[in-house]
């Protein structure tokens, strides 16, 4: 997504700026997204442990958060950011239990530990669950990871193209093509999924737990139909059936995109893509060649700590430049049309009309070829 703005500065605008930024980078990302790890910690009798430590560590920024067990031994880590976590489970008289789990966009996702009595100081790694088993929601959807989303081709670079992989996903095409005028903003510039069999103004999109549907309810995207920013994506998650009513906002699917963070290591990268005419097809109709078509899409991220384990920035640029050039197919009179040697007869050609005809060009190709002028072509093509 790109997102162009004009700003009149005076000179307290800067630095106002600068500290509403600071101040939203600095808020807890936790409250964005809405992953939950929840489950119950058992000693080995099957009883419930109350009062146990739990450690959630994000492996990437080492920021930690603890919290403990209820009295049925039942605990939930709600609002997590989406990334590897390493969670340590302690109790006093028991061993303590070590896991590395990856926590998804928007996943519930249900961990149970069974303790082993021995001394607290004791660690004992604990395997976790194979992904793909949902024990804590019946919602139905899948994850797109960053791997899938950087790695695979995407013409253009719209992340939200890759949502078509899913089971119950198709894309269709309702609105007008972006080359012929302005009347694809009618349904929205983005393009349309139709989830679960429902209609494209039925499901929601969601950036770090924000709507971004556009102004007609549809897929969001710029004029070319695209979504940029596929560096800054980190993964989204595709909800096609039964989720809860948290979500709200559709009856079709839900798009969930969770944005990259910096971490404790400095990583970046820098790209242009380059694409002409220069190796383009030329179709039936392009007797001259292909039409001009020239796109540069470059950008740039880069992320790391300002203060480590503690404060990170990330920042992510992408633009675009396109110019395209449409083949088009129009009608125009024939050279016998002209002189007024029509398929019905010859009439006058009035020379006030005559004049006009000039601003026809002749058709580059006819269709077919009358054997007497008496039956000529009146339309041509070009």
């Amino acid at each position: 997504m790109k997102i162009t703005a004009k700003f009149a500065f005076s000179r307290w605008a800067a630095p106002v700026a600068a500290l509403a930024a600071l101040c939203i980078h600095l808020q807890d990302r936790r409250a964005q997204i809405g992953s939950t790890v929840s489950g119950v910690v058992t000693d080995p009798s099957g009883a419930s442990v109350p009062g146990a430590k739990l450690e959630f560590r994000n492996v990437a920024t080492r920021i930690a958060r603890q919290l403990s067990t209820n009295a049925n031994g039942f605990f939930a880590a709600p609002n997590l950011s989406p990334g590897m976590y390493a969670i340590a489970v302690s109790a006093a008289g028991f061993q303590t239990q070590t896991v590395e789990v990856t926590v998804a966009t928007d996943a519930e996702q249900q961990m149970n530990f069974a303790l082993r009595v021995g001394p607290v100081n004791e660690r004992v790694q604990v395997t976790a669950p194979p992904p793909g088993i949902e024990l804590a929601t019946s919602a139905v959807g899948a994850v797109v990871s960053g791997a899938t989303i950087v790695a695979l081709p995407l013409n253009g670079r719209s992340w939200t193209d890759l949502a078509a992989l899913q089971p119950g996903v198709a894309p269709i095409e309702a609105q007008p093509s972006y080359a012929g005028g302005n009347s694809r903003g009618n349904r929205g510039f983005g393009a349309q999924l139709a989830i679960s069999g429902a209609r494209p103004q039925q499901n929601n999109y969601r950036v770090d737990g924000i709507s971004i549907n556009d102004y007609s309810n549809g897929g969001p995207g710029s004029v070319l139909g695209g979504n940029l920013g596929v560096d800054a994506v980190q993964e989204f998650s595709l909800l096609t059936d039964n989720y809860p009513a948290a979500y709200g906002r559709a009856s079709g699917g839900v798009i969930s995109a969770s944005t990259r963070s910096g971490s404790n290591a400095l990583h970046g990268s820098a790209y242009e893509f380059i694409r002409n005419s220069a190796v383009d097809a030329r179709n039936f109709f392009d007797k001259a060649g292909p039409p001009p078509f020239r796109r540069n899409q470059f950008g740039g991220s880069a992320g790391g700590p300002v203060a480590k384990e503690k404060t990170f920035v990330f920042v992510d640029y992408e633009g675009i430049r396109q110019s395209t050039g449409a083949t088009s197919v129009a009608t125009v009179p024939s050279s016998a049309a002209r002189q007024g040697i029509l398929s019905t007869g010859d009439i006058p050609v009035d020379p006030a009309v005559a004049r006009y005809l000039a601003f026809f060009r002749f058709p580059t190709r006819a269709s077919w070829v009358a054997p007497t002028p008496a039956y000529s072509p009146l339309w041509g093509s070009r």
